[in-house]
């Protein structure tokens, strides 16, 4: 059966993918890859435009249709989204800033309203647009996702507040941040093939790095083997091959937040 199987260029998703796509494991599956900003995956589900999706979990609580999977997930802790600006700002001043966001039906916005409703002022950016929107001054404040974690300070910009750590102190869960969904409408079948298939392609990543990096590389936005390495490390955990009860549990408590919002 050949499916279309959609994800982000960002190293977690191709490390996960990488031996899946490229015929490094076996698989009852052939694969049309489409590789897309976070933003424009939540927008390709919600429009139905592929079989398999990557897409946040604040879009997935607004959409039908979507069986989520337990394997491929970005959620974990010390791992979320970070506001970022020139210099150090009071709350204040925090909310009545130009803020950048990389999407509004990303978890990253979901979490910006759950630490900070009063924000209004906010625009949607290119992931990798925002540091540099900020550091110009064409926003006062980003609010900034993957890697950029890691490398912000090299833009000459300063850490507000870390998203991901008002989330653990506020509810002592994970973050779920995003995850991997199919086509309820494939059936159960494919699904637990399909989340076997992830599990066998992420244990030959980690088993042989080496054969699944230079994809990773390819797809990486010039980052350098440290980053990339750095945004593995972080976003490829035990979540990722299952999430298990205490993940269920924070994507349930993320499902009451929007639903709040």
């Amino acid at each position: 059966m050949k499916l279309t199987l959609a994800y982000s260029t960002c190293p977690n998703d191709t490390f996960i993918f990488g031996a899946l796509v490229n015929g490094l494991i076996d698989s009852p599956f052939t694969f049309e890859v489409i590789l897309e900003d976070i933003k424009e995956l939540n927008a390709r589900a919600a429009q139905g435009g592929a079989d398999v999706c990557k897409l946040s979990f604040y879009a997935l609580t607004q959409l039908s249709g979507w069986t989520l999977l337990p394997a491929g997930a970005a959620l974990g802790r010390g791992c979320g989204p970070l506001l970022v600006a020139r210099e150090p700002l009071t709350h204040e001043q925090l909310i009545q800033s130009r803020i950048a966001l990389p999407g509004w039906d990303t978890t990253a916005h979901l979490l910006l309203q759950y630490y900070a409703p009063e924000a209004r002022n906010k625009a949607v950016m290119l992931f990798s647009d925002i540091m540099p929107a900020v550091a110009e001054g064409r926003a006062d404040v980003g609010l900034i996702i993957h890697e950029s974690r890691f490398t912000y300070p090299t833009h000459g910009l300063v850490c507000l507040q870390d998203l991901g750590d008002y989330w653990e102190r506020r509810t002592g869960l994970p973050i779920p941040l995003g995850g991997i969904a199919a086509q309820t409408s494939l059936g159960a079948e494919a699904h637990a093939q399909l989340t076997d298939a992830i599990r066998r392609s992420l244990a030959f990543a980690w088993a042989h790095p080496d054969a699944v990096m230079p994809y990773v590389a390819q797809h990486a936005q010039e980052l350098s083997e440290e980053v990339m390495w750095q945004h593995i490390r972080l976003y490829v955990n035990d979540f990722s091959l299952e999430l298990g009860t205490e993940g269920q549990a924070a994507i349930t408590q993320l499902q009451a937040v929007a639903a709040a919002t």
